[in-house]
């Protein structure tokens, strides 16, 4: 006798909450609310884009703002925008963050941090075969290197100062869909933005008992002044054919989304329908706190493998098509 499809649809709820009771007592770090108003909040690449974006909504939720970039007239710029929008004077510092000493002394000239969002980065797409090596090189020193630098400088003082307080603290990392998926034209950037997932995972181990929650940010492609001079521009052909379905986001709604991901203490805070899809099929090892997202992952992981290897199927023959047509234009070419 087989078992009746009625006692299958009676086991599907019975073992779905047993699933999430025990997900509720394993799911790590402990969910926590990250308070901003009052507090101190640093913010890199914060001149432009997304960056700007944040520091604009920090300020608006009475958050103490300061921001760090390279140019100084555009940290002006910033700053004047921030107090015309919201009221609220922010501090800003000029600093390359692949420099060390430079970046720690606009950390302690700033004071004691709450919230840090390590949000610079640059992007430079070619195929790795064109790409000359110190713009590789330039690429992980922004995005990897000056990560480190920051969180180096910020992070004495942040334990003291949750210590003091008794709230909690929270460095965020800006990473990127291209830190999750890697797409062609993209291998350096990729390189860059992967690792800052290798680094979350690890420090949130090490920062947890300090009362500090990491968060990592993968936003997709969004409409900044960099995406458009940078990216847009020096996109290879095949990688606007691959990348191009995906739909872009504005940074106001980006910021958004980021600031609310921190607040709620999220390790993974993907930015739109799309990227919550990726963020489940790639979730992996990472520390999960919320429990329901825990279920979702668990229940959803098999089928989004499916849909993943649809995708990256279509990607390969995508990327065939296109060295076939290359190919027959080379070899007419030669004919003539």
């Amino acid at each position: 006798m087989g078992i009746s499809p009625y006692y299958i649809l009676l086991l599907i709820p019975i073992l779905s909450a047993f699933l999430l009771l025990l997900l509720s007592l394993i799911a790590r770090p402990r969910p926590s609310r990250i308070p901003i108003k009052g507090r101190h909040v640093f913010i890199t690449g914060g001149a432009s884009g997304i960056g700007l974006a944040i520091a604009h909504q920090a300020a608006a939720e009475g958050a103490r703002v300061s921001i760090l970039a390279r140019n100084p007239k555009r940290l002006g710029e910033a700053r004047e925008a921030v107090r015309l929008a919201t009221g609220v004077e922010i501090n800003v510092f000029s600093a390359d963050v692949r420099d060390a000493k430079a970046v720690s002394r606009a950390v302690e000239e700033a004071g004691p941090i709450d919230v840090l969002v390590c949000n610079q980065g640059v992007f430079m797409p070619l195929e790795l075969e064109k790409q000359e090596l110190e713009e590789v090189k330039f690429m992980v020193d922004v995005n990897l290197m000056g990560t480190f630098h920051l969180i180096k400088a910020a992070l004495p003082t942040m334990k003291r100062r949750t210590r003091e307080t008794g709230l909690p603290a929270s460095i965020a990392l800006m990473s990127s869909q291209a830190g999750q998926v890697g797409i062609y034209g993209y291998a350096a950037y990729s390189a860059s933005k992967f690792a800052l997932r290798g680094l979350s995972e690890a420090l949130q181990h090490e920062v947890i008992a300090d009362n500090i929650y990491v968060s990592l940010i993968f936003p997709p492609d969004t409409e900044t002044p960099g995406f458009v001079e940078g990216e847009q521009e020096r996109r290879p052909e095949l990688t606007n054919i691959i990348a191009g379905s995906s739909k872009g986001m504005k940074a106001d709604d980006v910021a958004k989304a980021s600031l609310n991901g921190i607040k709620s203490g999220r390790f993974i805070i993907p930015c739109n329908f799309e990227g919550t899809m990726i963020a489940i099929a790639t979730c992996g090892l990472s520390p999960q706190s919320s429990f329901i997202t825990a279920f979702i992952e668990v229940a959803g992981a098999s089928f989004l493998r499916l849909t993943a290897l649809f995708f990256q199927w279509n990607w390969f023959c995508t990327i065939e098509k296109w060295q076939k047509t290359k190919n027959s234009s080379k070899l007419k070419e030669n004919t003539y």
